[in-house]
């Protein structure tokens, strides 16, 4: 049924969709490195979101070359495969029921309910009731891994400290001069790649409460065995009532993101000047986490998706080591 649906809306694509397509072709031209051209530009920005097996599977993607990632190019023989992954269509909680199911009518760039269907990119492109990636094609349609038609809205604390020597004074890099900052990562037991400890933003959830709530049980596992349970609660309510600052919103290259879902994530970190609130508190990974450390900031960071180019926008905000 999907196919047909696609089929039909490519047949007929409204002012709305072109809107949304040249748009996002002039997001990533203005934003795209010095002599770089458009759709190499937005081939980077959509790296990892073209590549296969998809991730759980051994659906391969229909490859998409640079000047075709954009709706707006011409391309009527487009016809990738439709893959969800079979676990979301057994309708989760988190999951939305496929698109033509009784009583299941969402509506896409608006609060629906308490799902949150507007993007942080703006507004997306609907095209025979089907919503399109508002980057591009990504070879794959469907839902893939991602329980919600449209965006998938996510939240990643980026927890923060100066690192220091062991009389307590910042370590600098002897290359830069600057500062060397630390962040706390946890390895992804779904992939075994070092990431920003995150998670999904639940219907009616404010993000600040999820950035706490995902902080805690990926990287302290809800504070299990940190010995003073209500001490360590306190630094850590502490730290996260502090002024944050805002690092990233919008639209996150995910190796799960398909022509009809994606990942949309507010990265804000929350940093601890001193090191006084998180230098008593052990960290300890969480269910979805094998590990979780300490991990100097750097420009040999290599991260899940594109959380490095999150550290990247930190190390300069903060006018740290790179």
């Amino acid at each position: 049924m999907l196919s047909r649906v696609l089929t039909r809306g490519a047949a007929a694509v409204s002012i709305t969709a072109a809107i949304a397509a040249v748009g996002s072709f002039l997001y990533y031209r203005w934003f795209r490195p010095s002599g770089s051209s458009p759709a190499g530009s937005m081939a980077a920005a959509h790296a990892k979101a073209l590549t296969s097996p998809y991730p759980g599977s051994q659906v391969q993607r229909r490859p998409v070359p640079p000047e075709k990632i954009s709706w707006a190019a011409d391309w009527p023989e487009y016809d990738p495969v439709d893959y969800t992954a079979p676990y979301v269509l057994t309708n989760p909680p988190w999951a939305d029921p496929l698109l033509g199911s009784e009583g299941f009518s969402p509506q896409f760039n608006a609060l629906d309910g308490a799902v949150q269907r507007e993007s942080l990119q703006g507004t997306y492109s609907v095209v025979g009731g089907v919503p399109r990636n508002p980057v591009g094609r990504t070879g794959v349609k469907g839902r893939g891994l991602l329980g919600r038609w449209g965006p998938n809205h996510a939240a990643d604390p980026l927890i923060t400290r100066w690192k220091q020597d062991s009389d307590g004074r910042r370590v600098t890099d002897k290359g830069t001069g600057k500062p060397i900052l630390q962040f706390v990562a946890i390895q992804r037991k779904d992939c075994g790649q070092w990431a920003i400890p995150g998670g999904m933003v639940d219907p009616g959830e404010l993000v600040s409460a999820t950035l706490h709530r995902e902080f805690c049980e990926e990287a302290l596992n809800s504070l299990e065995g940190s010995g003073d349970q209500s001490e360590s609660e306190k630094k850590i309510q502490e730290l996260f009532s502090q002024e944050h600052l805002l690092i990233y919103r919008g639209y996150v290259d995910d190796p799960r993101n398909t022509d009809n879902s994606w990942m949309e994530t507010q990265a804000v970190n929350y940093h601890d000047e001193t090191g006084h609130l998180l230098s008593q508190i052990r960290l300890e990974a969480g269910d979805d986490a094998g590990k979780v450390q300490w991990v100097d900031v750097s420009g040999d960071c290599s991260l899940y998706a594109n959380h490095a180019r999150f550290i990247h926008i930190l190390a300069q905000k903060r006018g740290a080591h790179w």
